[in-house]
């Protein structure tokens, strides 16, 4: 798909709290939970995208880097400052919307988290014993929903350009992206996780990380 219709970024103000540890841990392991409640945030907002407002969905993920894996625990939301932070607004008219199209005029088009939020989040985190590892946003299926232009431009849960390019500029080890459709009365999705390639690399290509999903319902023998 075309950078000019994906619906969600990474926030660029996460890299002041990027957490430590591997840049490429081999596996990503999630509590079903945790995807569980941005499941749920994230189909009560595709219920209210439309072709004119092709609204986001994104959240901090929190938990640990353990050996050779990131436990993601929780997710955490914020507020949208993509047209109030002043950061924000330059980046998106001077970078963005030169470089990616301008689609991203839309204000709805593209997260930014707010700075309060942020901070907020990280000391939960720290109350909590965990990290701040990254973030997980959105994919809807934009090419059957949205408007004409975009039907012949399919989203899924890999990058689009523009999430290459806020992957790289947050510098979060872990970002996950959720594919979200809905067929009838019914949603259906796909998960994926990504890295960004490391600084000074000279590609923006994102490497995919192996990810599991904790199943709560089944006990450990």
């Amino acid at each position: 798909m075309t950078t000019t219709t994906t619906t969600t970024t990474t926030s660029a103000s996460a890299s002041a709290a990027r957490p430590p540890g591997p840049r490429t841990p081999p596996t990503v392991l999630i509590d079903d939970r945790a995807l569980g409640d941005f499941l749920s945030v994230a189909a009560d907002v595709y219920r209210r995208v439309t072709a004119e407002a092709p609204l986001p969905c994104f959240a901090l993920l929190l938990g640990r880097a353990e050996g050779p894996a990131f436990h993601v625990r929780r997710v955490a939301f914020g507020r949208n400052a993509r047209t109030s932070d002043p950061t924000a607004r330059q980046e998106f008219s001077d970078t963005i919307v030169p470089r990616f199209g301008a689609a991203y005029e839309n204000e709805h088009r593209g997260w930014w988290m707010d700075s309060t939020d942020l901070l907020k989040a990280a000391r939960q985190a720290e109350e909590a014993g965990l990290d701040l590892l990254g973030s997980i946003h959105m994919h809807p299926d934009w090419h059957r929903i949205g408007p004409p232009s975009a039907r012949g431009q399919v989203l899924s849960e890999r990058p689009t350009p523009m999430d290459r390019h806020l992957f790289a500029r947050a510098g979060w080890p872990l970002n996950l992206i959720c594919y979200l459709e809905r067929r009838g009365d019914a949603f259906y999705h796909a998960l994926a996780g990504w890295t960004p390639p490391a600084e000074g690399s000279g590609t923006d290509v994102c490497t995919a990380l192996d990810l599991r999903i904790r199943t709560s319902a089944l006990a450990a023998v």
